[in-house]
C-alpha cells in the first residue's frame, strides 16, 4: 500500500478542488495610430452573454494546455492565423468554485484591426488606448448574495446557524466608468490585473 500511495502521489498534479471547467483568453495589444491598444471584442448575439464586452476566449480541449486554447480561441473568433498571434506571458488568474480561467497576454499582428473578419460570436471590435487604462482605475461595487428561504443547507448542524459568517455573502464586481462600451466584471477584472502589474513594474524602476 505504501508504494501505491507513492507512486499516485508522486505523479499527481493537483487542482482546484471541485474544479469542472477549464478556460484560457488571450488579452491582445495591437499596435495603432502611433500608441499600444488593448483590443476588446463585444460579443455576437446569438452566443451565451451577448453584447457584453470580452477578450478572445474559450473552454479547454482535451489534451491542450490553457496557451495553446488561448491562441486557438483567438485565431478561431478573429479569423487569423496563428502566426498573428505573439504570446508575451500570462497574468494572474482566476479561480472561482467550478473553474478556472487564465488570461495571456500579447501582440495581435495585423496591419488594421479594423479590417480583421471575424467570426459570429463577435458582434463588433474597439480599442482603447493602454495608457489611458493605466491611468484609470475600475470601480468595485458589491453585489450581495443572501441565503434563500426554503434553502435546504443543514444550518442547524454548524455554530450561528443562518448567521454564521460566510465569506462568500457578498462580492465586489469591478466596473470601468467613462469608455463607450461596458467593461465590467471577469474582463474588468483581467484588465485591472494587466494594467496593475504593468504599474507596479514601472514603479520598481
Amino acid at each position: 500500500m505504501e508504494e501505491r500511495i507513492r507512486e499516485v502521489m508522486a505523479n499527481y498534479q493537483p487542482k482546484p478542488l471541485g474544479q469542472q471547467k477549464e478556460y484560457a483568453i488571450f488579452l491582445p495589444l495591437v499596435w495603432d495610430e502611433g500608441a499600444w491598444q488593448v483590443l476588446y471584442e463585444v460579443r455576437g448575439q446569438d452566443i451565451s452573454q451577448p453584447g457584453e464586452v470580452s477578450f478572445p476566449g474559450g473552454r479547454l480541449e482535451p489534451g491542450e494546455t490553457f496557451a495553446e486554447a488561448a491562441l486557438r480561441e483567438c485565431t478561431e473568433e478573429l479569423n487569423v492565423s496563428p502566426d498573428h498571434v505573439e504570446i508575451w506571458g500570462e497574468i494572474d488568474y482566476i479561480v472561482q468554485a467550478k473553474r478556472t480561467i487564465h488570461c495571456f497576454v500579447g501582440q495581435l499582428h495585423c496591419d488594421n484591426w479594423r479590417d480583421l473578419k471575424y467570426n459570429e460570436e463577435v458582434d463588433h471590435l474597439f480599442t482603447i488606448p493602454l495608457n489611458e487604462i493605466l491611468n484609470k482605475e475600475p470601480v468595485f461595487y458589491d453585489l450581495p448574495h443572501r441565503i434563500k428561504e426554503g434553502s435546504n443547507f443543514p444550518f442547524e448542524r454548524i455554530r450561528n446557524g443562518e448567521k454564521y459568517a460566510f465569506n462568500h455573502q457578498s462580492s465586489k464586481i469591478p466596473f470601468y466608468e467613462g469608455f463607450d462600451e461596458t467593461i465590467w466584471g471577469l474582463t474588468a477584472q483581467f484588465t485591472d490585473c494587466f494594467s496593475r502589474i504593468l504599474s507596479e513594474k514601472n514603479e520598481s524602476k
